[in-house]
Parts: C-alpha cells; structure tokens; sequence
C-alpha cells in the first residue's frame, strides 16, 4: 500500500493512479497522448494522460491547483518559456535554452526540465551520424534550433552554421554556443552548399518552407534531421540523398521516452511507443 494515499503501488513500487498531461495552445492535434499511454499500458501503470488546453495566461493557475497526484506535465507551445518562473527549480540546460517541455514533482515543489534535446540527439543517432560529426547546419534560429545547438554540442560537433531570416535571432542562438561550448557562425536563411557538405542538417523550418533547399539537398552527404512531420516527406526532406533521415516524429517519441523515464522512474519500450503513432 501507498502510504500516503492509501493506494496500492505499481511495478516497482511506481505509485497507483497517478495522472500526467500535455499542455498547450492549440492542444487537440498533440500526438503525446498516444504515446504516453502505450507506455503506460507496456509497463502496467494504471496511470492517466490527456491533452489540456492551457494558454500562456491560464498556465500560473492551472500550475497552482495540482497536487500530488501528478506524476507530471508535458509542455508545448506556448509554454515552454513562460513556465520557467512559475516552476522552484529549472535544470541549467533548459534554463540555458529557455525551453521546459517537461515538469516533475520534486521536494513538495515542481522542477523544469528538457527531453527535447535528448529526442533530437537520439533521432540523429540512429539515422546515422556517428561518433563527433565535425560540422552541421541548422535551418532557422527558435526554440527549436536551440535544443538543436545544444544537441549537436553532446554529439561533438565542432561547427555548426545557425542560418536565420533575422540577425538578432541568429546572434541569440551564437550566444548559447557559447555557453554551452560550441562554436556557432550566423548564416542568412538562403539555399548554401553548406547544406550539401554538413555532416549533419537539421532544419526546424516549418512544412515546405525548406522547399528552396531541395535541390541543393540531392547532391547532400551527411544526416538530415526534418522537425516537421505532416505532411511527410517535407520537400527537403523528400529530396534528401545523404546519409539517412529522421523525421519530426522520431523526435517526438525519443523526447517522450525520456519524459516517461522521468516521470515514472522506468524504461518504457521504445517500439511499443512507435507503434502507438498514427499512420
């Protein structure tokens, strides 16, 4: 038995019950609760997880009124930044990138942290990039890229070209190089044979705004990380004959397989999860 709640635990002594969501605005399209929930299901947690509607401005109350039995939160946008100073604590990585895409309960409060980065490393590992790619490039400079700098800094990349439509966003995302420790060179956001000689490519444009860089992309070499996801493949990626590529959807799941490990303390089944994933 719990002894707090008087509930029976789980595998492993995981608490009975529990209940987990994914906020943000808009919500209805999120692909985390089928996710979660094969997860759940594989490991024998009774637990529950939704998609809410919680905007920018409901989120200080919507935080206020949990209690414990949240086991935890999944965040999208709009609220990756703005949690971070309703949260008592935040990891220095997320803090580094302005980015929670996860909280979890801790000491009678509630911690900050990111998966996204972890999704982003494990999706370009296994589409091929191996031990320290030298160099990459990152299409567009927002929430996104940032995780994916920081992604590229734990693979060894030695340099990485932030290629952005506006300078001050370009010049953000080189100030986190440098606190993070790696070497990052502003780029204006048109079609560059950097593109052909990465080792790496990660575009975090949206839908078929990488379409300019198509043909560039047939004569590519490296691993092409697309965040996007529908509609799939994305121009860029449909032309893409590098090494190999992974999608917005690896991605999703490899930063839920972490946010599960957070949350429940387990390791859940990576291809149980996959399976989970709408055609």
């Amino acid at each position: 038995m719990n002894e707090r709640d008087g509930r029976m635990s789980g595998p492993s002594g995981v608490r009975a019950g529990l209940q987990a969501a994914v906020l943000g605005s808009p919500i209805a399209h999120s692909l985390s609760p089928a996710l979660h929930l094969a997860a759940y299901a594989s490991l024998g947690l009774d637990w529950s997880y939704r998609a809410i509607e919680v905007t920018e401005q409901a989120l200080p109350s919507f935080l206020a009124g949990l209690d414990d039995s949240w086991a935890g939160l999944s965040l999208t946008m709009p609220l990756k930044e703005c949690v971070i100073p309703l949260v008592t604590s935040v990891d220095d990585e997320a803090r580094h990138l302005r980015s929670v895409n996860t909280v979890l309960p801790v000491g009678g409060g509630w911690r900050g942290s990111n998966t996204d980065v972890y999704g982003i490393t494990e999706s370009l590992t296994r589409a091929g990039v191996g031990e320290a790619p030298v160099t990459a490039t990152v299409l567009g400079a927002g929430a996104t890229a940032r995780s994916a700098v920081a992604a590229l800094g734990r693979l060894g990349a030695q340099e990485v070209v932030v290629c952005a439509r506006r300078p001050e966003a370009a010049r953000e995302v080189v100030a986190l190089g440098e606190v993070l420790g790696v070497h990052v060179e502003p780029a204006t956001l048109d079609p560059s044979e950097k593109l052909v000689t990465a080792d790496v490519v990660i575009s975090t444009l949206p839908g078929d705004a990488g379409a300019p860089w198509a043909d560039i992309a047939r004569s590519a070499r490296g691993v092409l990380l697309d965040a996007s996801y529908h509609p799939w493949p994305t121009p860029l990626a449909g032309a893409w004959q590098g090494m190999g590529i992974a999608s917005g959807r690896d991605m999703l799941l490899w930063q839920a397989v972490e946010q599960v490990r957070l949350m429940a303390g387990l390791e859940p089944a990576p291809a149980v999860m996959s399976a989970a994933l709408p055609a």
